[in-house]
């Protein structure tokens, strides 16, 4: 028979069995923690980026956005109002100067041209005639002034004789009077026609040049036609790359319209903008470095937008080797713009930890391989370096990887 058990063991037996159950939770809890605890105090060699701070120049920059575009790129106009006949190229097509694109429909430009030759031709004539005619009515004028000048040669000589004739008694004084009417008669006669020679010169070539004018208008007119006619041909200007063309057969295309853009994909330039704020340091022949993916590379400023667009100024960068391999156009590109140097600065190199100017809590081995954090002021950055003003010493290694998950660690085990 089974003997009952007093209630005070029962309350012993449960009071042992809650402590085994409390000293087994708060010593699983305390592995938890000190598992944890070392977990988060410590970490990879590998699974972190180390920096080691060094002294040298520092260029500061401002961030700007770019693309890559062609160095060289040329629209061709329509000359004309016409029609496409034949597309000769295509889009990507590699070409060579004056090689044909488009054949446009050219029979109306070519009458046009024709009708211009013939009226050229035609005041060519009028003008050897109009010189003719003036060569023939100055000849005319020039005989009778010589006639004139033979008439009053005469009347003199016979004013002479009057006169010798008066002074031997031979003669009247009526004879010598009319005589010397004839002679100042006579004198004014040539004296009119001389002026009039003159002033007839002057006018013939003044008709002339103004001809001759008119005759080199239209001589340039039809030169420009001629060339507009030419141009209709539709060829390449320099050896490059078909980036558009209008290739649809039979379309309609104005004059000044755009039918067709080559670009020499050989070389390259960037166009970049940035915020108008920085604008002061965007000036003609300041140097750029450019970024493309792993490759940096250096130029300077070409033409600068004075005027500024959605907050935003526009600038070309002409690069130093614009044929590098990593160019591609379309590509963006980050570009920093220089705008002065530091000499001997100390400097950590620039990455994601970076925002801007001011103090940062960075992690820094200490004499026993263990990461502690130390409080550091930055300046200002180039895109390849920071520089430091104070909180660290040349050939301090820093850790310049994300280390938020430690933020609140003042020490760090590295494995």
């Amino acid at each position: 028979m089974d003997r009952q058990i007093p209630i005070e063991e029962i309350k012993r037996r449960r009071i042992k069995r809650f402590l085994r159950i409390a000293i087994a939770s708060v010593a699983l809890i305390a592995l938890i923690l000190t598992f944890t605890s070392l977990s988060r105090n410590s970490v990879k060699r590998d699974q972190i980026k180390i920096a080691v701070v060094d002294c040298g120049d520092i260029e500061p920059s401002v961030a700007a956005s770019g693309i890559v575009v062609p160095s060289i790129e040329e629209m061709i106009i329509c000359p004309i109002n016409s029609q496409i006949l034949e597309v000769l190229h295509h889009s990507g097509d590699a070409i060579e100067a004056g090689t044909p694109l488009l054949r446009l429909d050219t029979q109306s430009a070519q009458i046009d041209y024709q009708k211009s030759v013939d009226q050229l031709q035609m005041q060519q004539s009028q003008f050897e005639r109009l010189k003719i005619n003036n060569r023939t009515y100055l000849d005319d004028l020039s005989m009778k002034v010589k006639v004139a000048a033979m008439k009053l040669d005469r009347l003199e000589a016979e004013l002479r004789n009057e006169r010798y004739l008066d002074s031997l008694g031979s003669g009247t004084h009526d004879k010598v009077k009319e005589a010397e009417f004839s002679c100042k008669t006579s004198r004014l006669e040539l004296e009119q026609l001389r002026q009039q020679l003159s002033n007839e010169k002057l006018i013939k070539a003044a008709d002339e040049r103004e001809k001759q004018l008119e005759i080199n208008i239209a001589s340039r007119n039809l030169a420009e036609i001629k060339r507009t006619l030419d141009d209709a041909a539709i060829r390449s200007p320099r050896n490059a790359i078909i980036t558009y063309i209008m290739d649809e057969v039979g379309a309609q295309v104005s004059q000044g319209s755009k039918i067709a853009v080559v670009s020499d994909l050989s070389h390259f330039k960037i166009n970049g903008s940035i915020a108008d704020i920085y604008s002061e340091y965007v000036t003609a022949g300041g140097k750029v470095t450019v970024k493309i993916g792993n490759d940096n590379l250096n130029g300077t400023i070409g033409s600068v937008t004075p005027l500024s667009k959605d907050g935003k100024i526009s600038f070309t960068v002409n690069l130093d080797e614009d044929n590098h391999q990593r160019l591609h156009s379309g590509l963006k590109a980050d570009v920093h713009v220089v705008n002065s140097i530091k000499e001997n600065v100390l400097r950590l190199p620039n990455s994601n930890y970076y925002v801007g100017p001011g103090e940062y809590t960075l992690f820094v081995f200490d004499e026993n391989e263990t990461l502690v954090p130390r409080i550091v002021r930055l300046g200002e950055c180039s895109y390849d370096k920071v520089e430091v003003i104070e909180g660290l010493n040349t050939g301090d290694r820093v850790v310049i990887s994300d280390m938020k998950q430690f933020k609140d660690a003042k020490s760090i085990k590295v494995n």
